[in-house]
């Protein structure tokens, strides 16, 4: 039973939050056919004032962002013809680098490269520190010559990516609708305190924590989404059920790219966040506050691990990135042992 499952993967998030590395969880699994089991401990927020965490908190869900919504959004308007994957950002952003045109890499970069992280962009970049005016800021992102390196992780990519939503829509990815249970923030229920933040002076809580969403306005490309745990498994069901995306579309957050990654998720291999006995028809993503979703296509199996880790900082020990592997092969244990759905 589903119930059975969460409860074998949930022990060792009541571990983690027992032994005070983490201030609160949920865990919550799903099947296709929306039968669903949650399980939560602990506290939403432990200063200034002790809260606790309910089935109704929001969370913010920092980078599951990029593939709840931009990847979604992207792949989205790929299938209504209104962009080419394969086609440079120039076709939606034309001032991309507008004063070097006939040399500027970023200018070369498609919409696939930046989904993939297969670009030479930083990981990421203190964008908040050179001014607080959105506009302003997404011009210098625009404008700026980036420093070139490996392909990595980014949240520049996804930035861009942002911004060509905005431009071919003609509004912010918070007019996009992602269902209940997910948006932008602030959230219209309780939220989960994150981190005291010593740029803003304050614990956040309602408001996103990344400091450049923040900074570009709150709903970016790569951070700012709000989630509840129902709100987030909703979204695993309707990917496992092929209801949110073409089966063209689906087919590429599906298939097999570089460094395990496909069009905006990471696919399961030796060592990965979901766990290593999860199968290859396993796709997944992180949160830097302490989120995850994991959408096993094989089993027909879904997992979200919600926490508030870097409450009240993140400079502490949460011991997530042993946490959420623990809970994947614990899920899957469950599965192998009969506990089916």
């Amino acid at each position: 039973m589903i119930e059975a499952i969460c409860e074998r993967g949930f022990a060792p998030t009541a571990a983690a939050v027992a032994s005070g590395r983490i201030p609160g969880a949920t865990l919550g699994v799903i099947g296709a056919d929306g039968r669903r089991a949650v399980r939560l401990v602990g506290m939403a927020a432990l200063v200034p004032e002790r809260e606790t965490l309910t089935r109704d908190h929001w969370f913010d869900l920092a980078s599951l962002t990029k593939v709840i919504a931009t990847t979604t959004i992207i792949l989205t308007l790929a299938e209504q013809g209104r962009l080419d994957l394969d086609r440079p950002l120039t076709d939606a952003i034309p001032d991309l680098r507008q004063y070097d045109v006939a040399a500027a890499a970023e200018r070369r970069l498609t919409f696939r490269d930046c989904l993939m992280h297969r670009t030479f962009l930083p990981a990421v970049e203190p964008i908040y520190t050179y001014g607080d005016d959105p506009a302003r800021l997404r011009a210098f992102v625009l404008q700026r010559e980036w420093r070139h390196g490996p392909p990595v992780y980014s949240d520049i990519n996804f930035i861009l990516l942002g911004i060509a939503i905005e431009r071919l829509t003609g509004a912010s990815l918070s007019a996009w609708p992602l269902g209940d249970g997910l948006g932008f923030g602030p959230p219209p229920g309780p939220a989960v305190a994150t981190e005291d933040c010593s740029w803003r002076g304050r614990v956040m809580k309602g408001a996103v924590h990344d400091e450049n969403a923040h900074a570009l306005g709150g709903a970016p490309g790569h951070a700012g989404l709000f989630g509840t745990i129902d709100g987030v498994l909703d979204f695993a069901r309707a990917m496992l059920a092929g209801e949110i995306l073409s089966p063209a579309m689906m087919a590429e957050v599906r298939a097999a790219g570089e460094r395990h990654r496909t069009c905006g998720w990471e696919r399961a291999f030796a060592g990965w966040h979901g766990g290593d006995a999860c199968s290859a028809e396993t796709i997944g993503h992180t949160g830097f506050t302490g989120t995850g979703l994991w959408i096993n296509f094989e089993r027909g199996l879904a997992w979200a691990l919600l926490t508030n880790r870097v409450h009240p900082t993140r400079h502490a020990d949460s011991g997530i990135t042993t946490l959420r592997p623990a809970v994947g092969d614990a899920v899957i244990a469950a599965c192998d042992e009969g506990e089916t759905l």
